[in-house]
Formats: structure tokens, C-alpha cells, sequence
């Protein structure tokens, strides 16, 4: 139980990395709220995770409603010690056919969204506070047909070290998490039948050095890790959990 006592926020906490993210900070003794913009999937998401997890419908690419989360979290929990954005989009954006809402889709919530999220719950956050950042292992290599959900991603890496430098007076540890290719629903099609997901998990799998997609707990697993003091001495940083795949 290293987060007892401790709150913690997840944004995108309704499914995949956010909804593991969620359970290994409750499991580890912190307070948890999770943020989604789908009230049937946060509903379902409490209903896994237990009563004691507070939902909170919002859209991160809004200002309003992150306001409006703030005020919520504010009046449950006091204040914050972590927080873990993590609500992103994943789009391919080919460079001949890429349309204008395309990129303002993937900008207003992966760039846009992890920035104003972190302002508005900064007055939340006590001294010592843990903010992560989920990056992504494209942030690292030139991927054909995902210029812009890479850019997107460099830029949240880059925040991960202006943060930082601008909240020590505060002691709040800024650091990011970068994920492979994981088996969550962001990589299932609509309509895909469970035979057709598994036919493209190993595709993406055999494309990764250890043979297969990652699974949402191991990502988690470093997010607990980033968030507890056993990282304390970690600052403007980044943990890669790929496979191997930006590395070999």
C-alpha cells in the first residue's frame, strides 16, 4: 500500500492503460478519480473497479469541462498527489490525405488536453505532488502514416521537462511513461470480431522484439512506480515500456 492516503487522477481511466492505471493505484492505497468522456463506460468502469471510484464525465480537449472536473475532484478530495493524463487519440494521418479535423482532433486532446489538464488541477496538487505523462514509443522514431500522433506525442515528452523545470518550488515530479503497441481498445476496429483483433495483435506483435503487444497492467505497473515516492529521485524523465520496439 506505498500510495496510502495519497488521491490520485486518471484521465481516460474508463478502458485500457487509464482503467489498469486506476486499479493499481487503488490496489496500492490511493483515492482514485477517473475522467471519460462515455458516462456507459465509466459506469462500467466503477462497476470493475469498486464504488469507492470516483467517475467524472469530461472531455480533456475542453476547458470547461476540466474546470468542472477540478471543481469536482476539489470538493471529494481536497487535493490531489498524482495525477496520470493519460486521455489520448490515435489516428493515422497520412500526409496526402490528412484533412484540417484530423489534426485538430489529435492536437486538441493529446497536446492541448495533457496542457491544460496539468493547469487545472495544479491548484489541487499539495508539495511533493507526482504528475505523469503518458508519451508514446512513435515520440521516438519516424513512423510512416503517423506524423502527426507522433508530433503530438514528442510534444507531451517535451512537457515532461518544461513542466518540471517550472514546478520546482513546488516539488511536483513531472516524468512521462511511453508505451508500445498495447493491447488495449484503441487498437480494435469497429465492429471487429475477437478472432479479427487477434489476426492483428500478432501482426503488430511480431513487429515488436519480444513477439507481442503489451498489456495494459505492465504499463501500469510503471505509472505506480513514476507516481510513488520510489521514483522520488526522478525528474522531467521518461520510462519506455515498448517491447523493445523504439530500441532494437
Amino acid at each position: 500500500m506505498v500510495l496510502q492516503g495519497k488521491t490520485a487522477l486518471v484521465t481516460g481511466g474508463s478502458s485500457g492503460i487509464g482503467l489498469a492505471a486506476a486499479r493499481v493505484l487503488r490496489d496500492n492505497g490511493a483515492r482514485v478519480a477517473i475522467t471519460g468522456r462515455s458516462e456507459e463506460r465509466l459506469a462500467l468502469a466503477v462497476a470493475e473497479l469498486g464504488s469507492d471510484v470516483l467517475p467524472i464525465q469530461a472531455d480533456v480537449s475542453s476547458l470547461e469541462e476540466l474546470s468542472l472536473a477540478s471543481a469536482k475532484i476539489k470538493e471529494a478530495f481536497g487535493s490531489l498527489d498524482i495525477l496520470f493524463a493519460n486521455a489520448g487519440v490515435a489516428l493515422g494521418t497520412p500526409i496526402a490525405t490528412t484533412d484540417d479535423a484530423t489534426y485538430h482532433r489529435i492536437m486538441d486532446v493529446n497536446v492541448k488536453g495533457v496542457f491544460f489538464t496539468v493547469q487545472s488541477m495544479l491548484p489541487l496538487m499539495r508539495e511533493g505532488s507526482s504528475i505523469v505523462l503518458n508519451t508514446s514509443w512513435l515520440n521516438q522514431v519516424g513512423t510512416p502514416g503517423r506524423a502527426i500522433l507522433s508530433a503530438s506525442k514528442s510534444a507531451v515528452r517535451s512537457f515532461a521537462r518544461t513542466m518540471s523545470a517550472e514546478l520546482l518550488d513546488r516539488k511536483i515530479r513531472v516524468n512521462a511513461v511511453s508505451p508500445g503497441s498495447i493491447e488495449t481498445p484503441i487498437h480494435r476496429g469497429r465492429d471487429q470480431s475477437e478472432e479479427e483483433f487477434r489476426s492483428y495483435a500478432d501482426r503488430v506483435g511480431a513487429q515488436v522484439p519480444l513477439g507481442r503487444m503489451g498489456r495494459p497492467e505492465e504499463i501500469a505497473s510503471a505509472v505506480l512506480f513514476l507516481a510513488s515516492d520510489a521514483s522520488s529521485y526522478m525528474l522531467g524523465a521518461e520510462i519506455v515500456v515498448d517491447g523493445g520496439r523504439s530500441e532494437l
